[in-house]
């Protein structure tokens, strides 16, 4: 089982360690107090750790520590080639956010995929010495299409290594859609056939390059396996995203997160809302649900969980599955943060006063 996970909040990174119990999660420490942490990436190859900040006014920055965050680097940032002129009632090309870190290839320590706003898709071979824009994704004439889900940008919040062939990338875009590579980036398909976008007219609701996929993960005991929480409820695909199938679960289909069991694919979770302008949990009570079998049938779980008066929204990434399945974590909007050790069946809340939570993750 893991025995760290890294929160990043508003205001810091929130390390969290435990002894040999599930009750002995502890902070072990805080860095960059005081400064908000978009996303960490812990990475197994070389047991390099990475942080991404987004400090307003002063940019975007990256940091890595390969010493378990007793020191840190400052490492340089993806950057948007200078905007043509053609291009210039477009939204600019600047990065406003490194909203996703994935690593490459298991055989290539230091790769690295970043997704960004406005929309870009960044390549590192050097752990974040320098970055590359994939202008094969760029460039296409869909892009056009895109606009902000959430943002005012649209932007590249989940991207999918295949664990069998890592030059197969999966990449979702709020509001993009699905895109896939099959030769490490060089090209690229959308795959969105059997999402809907009901929030489009009519005749552009199954437009494959409108679609907003809140969040896409892949099974890693069967990648053909990808779940994906959408703007318009939950998406399941069975053949590597070649064809999705729309999913009903109460209380609600809407959410922004989703996770699936690391040797299960049947096993997923998510967190409900009510849709659009409310976001929040229905009738006020946070739960998660859980399906076992594929999304024929979803179990609602509130045990530990705040059942009145909880205004908890949880983010893209806001909930992670540790690799053995059993241990999940769930962090939310309003600063809770609560933990599983039976596979979700039950949630202990270790705080509901940290600051706004942006993503968790397991080291």
């Amino acid at each position: 089982m893991a025995d760290t996970i890294y929160v990043g909040t508003r205001k810091g990174l929130i390390v969290l360690t435990k002894a040999t119990s599930f009750v002995g999660w502890q902070q072990a420490a805080l860095h960059f107090a005081g400064e908000p942490v978009t996303m960490v990436l812990s990475d197994k190859r070389d047991d390099t750790l990475y942080v991404a900040l987004n400090l307003g006014h002063f940019g975007v920055k990256m940091q890595r520590s390969q010493d378990n965050g007793n020191s840190w680097q400052e490492t340089t940032v993806p950057s948007y080639p200078e905007q043509p002129e053609a291009a210039k009632d477009q939204l600019p090309w600047s990065l406003s956010q490194i909203w996703c870190l994935e690593v490459g290839a298991l055989a290539t320590p230091g790769e690295l995929w970043a997704g960004t706003i406005p929309g870009g898709l960044f390549h590192s071979l050097d752990g974040g010495d320098s970055w590359q824009l994939v202008r094969s994704l760029w460039d296409r004439p869909e892009r056009e299409n895109w606009f902000g889900g959430g943002y005012d940008a649209p932007g590249i919040h989940s991207i999918c290594v295949d664990p069998r062939d890592s030059n197969c990338i999966t990449a979702a875009v709020s509001c993009g859609g699905v895109w896939q590579s099959r030769d490490h980036g060089e090209s690229w398909q959308l795959r969105c056939d059997g999402m809907v976008a009901d929030y489009m007219p009519a005749e552009r609701q199954t437009d494959p390059s409108i679609q907003d996929p809140h969040r896409l993960v892949q099974s890693v005991s069967n990648p053909d396996v990808m779940w994906v929480q959408h703007h318009n409820g939950i998406f399941l695909s069975t053949d590597f995203s070649a064809n999705w199938q729309a999913i009903s679960a109460k209380p609600s289909s809407f959410g922004f997160t989703v996770a699936v069991h690391p040797k299960n694919p049947d096993i997923a979770w998510f967190v409900p809302a009510v849709k659009d302008e409310c976001r929040l949990p229905v009738d006020n009570k946070f739960v998660v649900t859980r399906t076992q079998n594929g999304g024929k049938s979803f179990e609602t779980i509130d045990e530990g969980l705040p059942q009145g008066l909880a205004y908890d929204l949880v983010y893209r990434h806001g909930m992670d599955v540790d690799e053995t399945g059993n241990q999940l974590v769930v962090g939310s909007t309003t600063g809770g943060l609560w933990l599983s050790d039976d596979m979700g069946s039950s949630w202990q809340c270790y705080s509901t006063n940290l600051p706004p939570i942006y993503c968790v993750r397991f080291g």
